[in-house]
């Protein structure tokens, strides 16, 4: 990577979008999407990595695919870059014609760890706010096909901290690429103690971890925390971020 482009992606910006789609021809407008709208991305100035995303129902990994809701994660040059497809992009525009709700995190990663599609698009950024304490993380894996069934069996006991409340957990949704092997967490932290609690004092958190390195059942995986320090439209009525970003 040379010295420009390696300036360029310390300053980028992350940006996910759910979008909750509420009648059935508008969700199988949405599943076409998944396959149809790579046209439109793969041509986005600024935009140097996308995946458009499905969800699962409930919480964190969840095998039943969530119809309704589906996701958009892009890495932009800049925050311009971002904000020119957001107002002008006639592709997002569709999106928005077709949905109840729209919730758009931007972030700039801090840390990150591992690989996505045989790379790793966020580079740390230089501009962190220091007085910002708010974590996203994303987490995403593929799963080995021979490893699966394993996997989701040990799934609700890792869940299980998630499904009974976290302290300084704001939000958490499963997405990913394709139901069962490719899947991934979006979470939000009200700080980072909050996230480190949850990972080393959670019995159940720390048993994935072992059983990760002993099973080996990921092909590829990644981690990858950001500082998440804007959000537009809502979520389940309401700006999810709005009250935290204030602070």
């Amino acid at each position: 990577m040379n010295i420009f482009v390696l300036y360029i992606r310390m300053h980028s910006v992350t940006t996910l979008t759910l979008f909750r789609f509420p009648s059935l021809l508008k969700k199988i407008w949405a599943f076409g999407q998944m396959q149809f709208a790579h046209a439109s991305l793969s041509k986005t100035a600024g935009l140097h990595f996308y995946k458009l995303l499905g969800s699962g129902r409930d919480l964190g990994f969840n095998p039943l695919p969530d119809w309704g809701v589906y996701g958009l994660l892009c890495v932009w040059d800049n925050e311009k870059a971002a904000e020119d497809f957001f107002s002008h992009s006639k592709i997002f525009q569709r999106y928005v014609s077709k949905t109840n709700e729209q919730w758009t995190v931007y972030m700039k990663p801090i840390q990150t760890k591992g690989m996505w599609s045989g790379g790793n698009p966020f580079t740390p950024s230089t501009d962190l706010d220091a007085a910002n304490p708010l974590i996203a993380v994303i987490t995403r894996a593929t799963i080995k096909l021979h490893k699966l069934g394993i996997f989701w069996k040990y799934v609700p006991i890792s869940q299980r901290p998630i499904q009974q409340g976290c302290p300084g957990l704001i939000y958490t949704k499963g997405i990913g690429e394709a139901p069962l092997i490719q899947m991934a967490t979006f979470s939000l932290w009200e700080n980072a103690t909050a996230l480190k609690n949850f990972a080393y004092n959670s019995p159940e958190h720390r048993e994935a971890i072992t059983k990760t390195h002993q099973i080996n059942w990921y092909h590829e995986e990644m981690f990858t925390r950001f500082q998440p320090y804007r959000s537009i439209g809502k979520w389940e009525g309401q700006n999810i971020l709005e009250t935290y970003l204030k602070h």
